[in-house]
């Protein structure tokens, strides 16, 4: 029997139930859940970085977005909140669309 010891999805339990297979579970406390979301988004940008261009990579970043949204959830803000925060910060600072690569800042 396979042992994952990992955050999983909500429905990851009835699906393998419906398999016909038995698991064991827990709900773990905030800290832990905090911590849990925090090593679910590294393992998820890590198969991000791994995946090929197009599909698979957009697949990844779904994933990767749920857990952000789970992480602000965690953290005592809306999706809409985080959205608004994400926004203001792109109109003070920017985006990344323009793709500018900085090289160096002469010292005054």
């Amino acid at each position: 029997m396979p042992t994952y010891n990992k955050l999983v999805r909500d429905r990851i339990p009835e699906i393998i139930t419906k398999e016909g297979l038995s698991l064991t579970s827990r709900i773990l406390e905030s800290d832990e859940y905090l911590t849990e979301l925090r090593t679910k988004l590294k393992e998820e940008t890590n198969e991000f970085l791994e995946a090929k261009p197009g599909a698979e990579a957009v697949e990844e970043l779904a994933d990767m977005l749920e857990v952000i949204h789970a992480l602000a959830e965690a953290n005592g803000v809306t999706v809409q909140e985080l959205e608004r925060i994400r926004a203001e910060k792109a109109e003070k600072r920017g985006g990344f669309k323009e793709r500018i690569f900085l090289i160096e800042v002469e010292d005054a």
